[in-house]
């Protein structure tokens, strides 16, 4: 099943995700599944979220971005339940987009090094330390879970800026190739 992608001003991207169970009715498939509405909307990362279930789930399959980022071959991963717990390094700043902000591009400074503790598609608790692009695109999901957007992460004035945008977005006056839910 392709999900539609909930956008801006949707009230479930605002709120902090509930963690699951082994138990989840249905998790293997929604897990498949979101894998191909990601793939579908020709996205990198997606949260549960953005399909407008307040679970803390997300999907990346950063495998495309290996020539670029060689350190994201075979990079696909399922992320349940996931808190980090160490930020490191300098901020860096990266141009941002998201499937639930279409059109919209913005430099975002995050940690270049995390360490995160979540368990995988088979419930097993994984720790690892990811630095780089796969911090960032692991950063960007995780915020979904917590009810935050990239934009939170720019000035006032910039998001001020942004407003007709976001304005138009949530209006569903923003063209895209993937199907969306509206506030």
């Amino acid at each position: 099943m392709i999900f539609p992608i909930v956008v801006y001003g949707h009230p479930t991207l605002r709120k902090v995700s509930k963690d699951i169970t082994p138990d989840y009715e249905g998790l293997q498939t929604l897990i498949a599944d979101m894998f191909d509405s990601m793939k579908r909307s020709e996205g990198i990362g997606l949260a549960a979220p953005q399909i407008n279930k307040s679970i803390r789930l997300f999907v990346i399959d950063a495998d495309e971005l290996k020539d670029d980022h060689p350190e994201l071959e075979g990079f696909k991963k399922v992320f349940i339940n996931a808190k980090i717990i160490k930020e490191e390094g300098e901020p860096v700043s990266y141009s941002e987009g998201c499937l639930s902000l279409p059109g919209i591009r913005e430099e975002v400074k995050r940690p270049s090094k995390i360490t995160i503790r979540y368990m995988n598609e088979k419930f097993e608790e994984v720790e690892e330390q990811y630095e780089g692009f796969g911090a960032r695109i692991i950063q960007h999901e995780y915020d979904h879970i917590d009810g935050k957007l990239f934009i939170d992460h720019l000035s006032p004035l910039r998001r001020r800026l942004l407003k007709g945008k976001l304005t138009a977005i949530s209006k569903g006056q923003v063209p895209v190739d993937y199907k969306v839910i509206l506030p």
